[in-house]
């Protein structure tokens, strides 16, 4: 079955937003599932309703770009796509920097959007052309490849993060306990997490999947 996408919209322009949802309403691809318009009620959406894509703009009161930096370091799935009137490569590139899987022009039309929203859901870094043109290939190459290491890996919460950082170095549950001042118990409970997300069969597997993590990690912050 077709799973629509689930897609927010943080404009503080309310006549902007009723245009966009006028542009979904139709769509058989997208389900609006919210709007706001400001960093807070982008944060609380992408808290509250998880939505698949959350649109912002640059331009928010309180930050679209310190939104969406505060909504990469949230664990969720939600991929934002920064959706302004501005051109400034100086934007584009600090969007990229903190994890936008998107960034297009306010003047870009409706068919246009919905594309692009579903290739953004889909894997893909979109920049309109026009600005993708002018900027250094490095910076959108370097988001490209961030965004397919992404696909090959699980989400895990920071806790999740720290056992698996102990567990790499052959720490025994035991030991990660004592680390990290939590019971031998609620580690049990973790590590049956993250096998389940990093689809493994034991900590051997485990400890090789955070090898390859961390070796990920430090060629993309290369």
């Amino acid at each position: 079955m077709f799973q629509r996408i689930r897609v927010a919209v943080v404009d503080e322009h309310p006549l902007f937003r009723v245009g966009v949802i006028h542009t979904f309403r139709n769509s058989e691809a997208l389900d609006l599932v919210a709007t706001g318009g400001c960093r807070d009620d982008a944060v609380r959406i992408a808290r509250e309703e998880k939505p698949d894509i959350l649109l912002l703009d640059v331009q928010l009161p309180g930050g679209g770009i310190a939104a969406a930096q505060h909504i990469a370091g949230m664990s969720c799935h939600t991929k934002v796509i920064m959706l302004t009137a501005s051109d400034d490569e100086r934007h584009v590139s600090a969007a990229l920097e903190v994890g936008a899987c998107g960034y297009v022009l306010k003047g870009i039309s409706g068919n246009d959007l919905i594309h692009t929203i579903c290739a953004v859901q889909n894997g893909k870094v979109y920049i309109t052309p026009a600005l993708a043109a002018r900027m250094p290939k490095s910076n959108v190459n370097r988001r490209a490849t961030r965004a397919d290491a992404e696909k090959t890996t699980f989400v895990l919460t920071p806790r999740e993060e720290d056992i698996l950082d102990c567990v790499s170095i052959g720490q025994t549950n035991k030991e990660i306990a004592i680390t990290l001042n939590i019971s031998e118990k609620t580690v049990k409970h973790y590590m049956t997490t993250i096998m389940h997300k990093l689809q493994v069969r034991n900590r051997v597997e485990a400890a090789l999947k955070a090898k390859q993590r961390q070796l990920a990690r430090a060629e993309l912050s290369a």
